[in-house]
């Protein structure tokens, strides 16, 4: 029989994971979770309800840096006026996730947790240098974002683990993100492919750094290396764009489905590459 439990703090949620006699799933905003039971295709013996949990909801800044908590919705993160701001391409990726219904309940820990290699929000939070607070057992840590997912519905976490928060840094002048996918429909659909980029300008306009990061194009979320050379160190002229497009192109790992064949999947990533760069670039250039 499934059993449930709601903590009412960190430690209680630990120890409610760590004494599960099978296997316990975290309920944070559930939007995937409720799915996946309804199918049948989640069947966990426990599930640990986080919301009602302090500070798990909510986002604070402290001095232009931000600390979300891992139960915050989209939609909350979408009316937060100065991460809107600071970090559009964390926003606009978390917003793409479902209806405005869902994006009522979904949260960004759920969506890296799911660990879908087409998830919005998680190329938007690589390319951040976001990182999490995982807590468990053995106490709490912070991690990259990108070590969490280590394959399709596989995480790093141990059984005792879950995110408590997500951190993004104080932005620097002339810094913005931007992310953009490309779907079949005009919306709440799965991504075909995903782009995720933060940039940072000096005065005259000049990459300094620079982090993309695709999803959708192999099992997990690609940060592609290669874009620190195309970019770093130049403007955004058509030569750097065409070298960003080629090394987009070459970190894809793609398969073959319904949605999209590797040959048109590795094309697009290098399309939406450039595009999201653009968008980057322009709103750093505004700061």
């Amino acid at each position: 029989m499934l059993a449930y439990t709601a903590p009412w703090t960190v430690d209680e949620a630990v120890r409610a994971l760590a004494g599960a006699s099978g296997t316990a799933k975290i309920l944070s905003g559930g939007t995937d979770l409720l799915v996946q039971l309804r199918s049948g295709r989640a069947k966990p013996d426990l599930i640990v309800d986080i919301k009602k949990i302090p500070d798990m909801s909510g986002i604070h800044e402290h001095d232009g840096a931000f600390v979300i908590g891992a139960a915050t919705s989209g939609a909350v993160l979408g009316e937060h006026a100065a991460l809107r701001a600071a970090w559009p391409g964390v926003v606009e990726a978390a917003n793409l996730i479902g209806s405005t219904q869902v994006q009522g309940r979904a949260s960004l820990a759920g969506n890296l947790c799911n660990a879908s290699p087409a998830a919005d929000s998680v190329p938007a939070l690589i390319a951040a240098r976001a990182t999490c607070v995982v807590a468990g057992a053995s106490g709490r840590r912070e991690v990259p974002v990108e070590s969490i997912v280590t394959g399709p519905g596989r995480t790093s976490l141990a059984r005792d683990e879950f995110i408590v928060a997500f951190h993004l840094p104080k932005r620097p002048p002339h810094a913005a993100d931007a992310y953009l996918r490309f779907i079949p429909r005009t919306e709440m659909d799965i991504a075909v492919v995903g782009a995720g980029v933060s940039v940072t300008l000096d005065a005259a306009g000049i990459c300094t750094d620079a982090c993309l990061v695709l999803g959708a194009v192999a099992p997990t979320a690609v940060v592609v290396t290669d874009a620190v050379a195309a970019l770093v160190g130049r403007k955004l002229d058509a030569a750097a764009l065409d070298a960003l497009d080629r090394a987009a192109q070459r970190a894809c790992k793609p398969i073959d489905d319904k949605r999209g064949t590797i040959e048109y999947r590795t094309k697009v990533a290098g399309v939406m590459a450039r595009r999201t760069a653009e968008i980057a670039f322009e709103r750093a250039r505004q700061r």
